[in-house]
């Protein structure tokens, strides 16, 4: 892998999810004018602006218009499958490296053959086409039988000793499971972890903001971390728990405020801002 320079000049690293963590919540106008004043001052203070999403590429950029979002400088998408890097104010390209690395994991058992094996797991929904991508399969599925489904699908991936591991939250909008089998070891973490070595960049520079499960890896790698107060409390007692477990005593803020409100809040704490 080849060092590559990253596009922020500044020494802090914000490495952010969007939904429910950047993105205010629907009627919040506190978080409205939350994100005008952290916009603001990531561009002051010229820190490099990771975001860190389950969405496509599209629908982040989609994002970034009907929110008016700041510009990131690179995109980590499809739950870490995707890296994306800023060349001009609106264009982004992929990073071609990393799509060899997930190439080499997922080898044995192309992503296509993946989705045939699983078309026996009853309970299963295809999500729609765009929500799908090259290293990434994705499925919705009830709530309630959530954990059954996931415990059948890693049966299977064990059965069959698939490349793949699963990422599974509830949608915290419409109650929906949702189920991502993407390449193993591949996660927002693993995607930062990399993007880390690819740029030369320090980790103890990163700071990493989210609120759902998919989160959960990268708010507990060892980054300094931030889960807003919307974030389940469930997850909460998990990531205090890990970074008590790891001696890690200042590098998780709780916010007391919820979504873009909290993510600036937690950003003060850490002198982002």
């Amino acid at each position: 892998m080849t060092a590559q320079p990253s596009q922020g000049n500044g020494s802090h690293i914000l490495a952010t999810d969007l939904d429910g963590t950047l993105i205010p919540l629907e009627g919040n106008q506190q978080n409205r004018d939350d994100l005008e004043a952290l916009t603001a001052q990531l561009r002051l203070r010229h820190v490099t602006l990771i975001f860190v999403t389950g969405r496509h590429l599209d629908s982040v950029r989609a994002a970034i218009d009907e929110f008016r979002l700041p510009q990131p400088d690179w995109i980590i998408c499809d739950v870490g499958t995707s890296l994306f890097r800023r060349c001009d104010p609106e264009t982004f390209e992929p990073v071609d490296a990393y799509r060899q690395h997930q190439d080499e994991i997922v080898r044995a058992l192309p992503i296509n053959a993946l989705r045939e094996q699983l078309k026996s797991i009853e309970g299963l929904r295809l999500q729609e086409q765009e929500k799908q991508g090259r290293f990434k399969l994705s499925f919705y599925a009830d709530a309630a039988n959530l954990d059954s489904l996931v415990s059948q699908i890693q049966q299977d991936l064990d059965r069959s000793t698939a490349p793949y591991s699963i990422v599974h939250s509830v949608d915290p909008f419409n109650g929906d499971g949702l189920i991502d089998l993407l390449p193993a070891t591949v996660s927002k973490a693993h995607a930062l972890s990399w993007w880390v070595e690819y740029t030369g960049r320090n980790p103890e520079d990163i700071v990493f903001a989210g609120d759902s499960g998919n989160d959960l890896a990268a708010l507990t790698a060892g980054y300094q971390a931030i889960l807003v107060g919307n974030a389940d409390r469930k997850l909460a007692q998990q990531v205090q728990a890990a970074h008590s477990h790891a001696d890690w005593l200042d590098r998780l803020y709780l916010a007391h405020a919820q979504a873009t409100s909290g993510l600036l809040e937690g950003c003060r704490n850490f002198g982002l801002i």
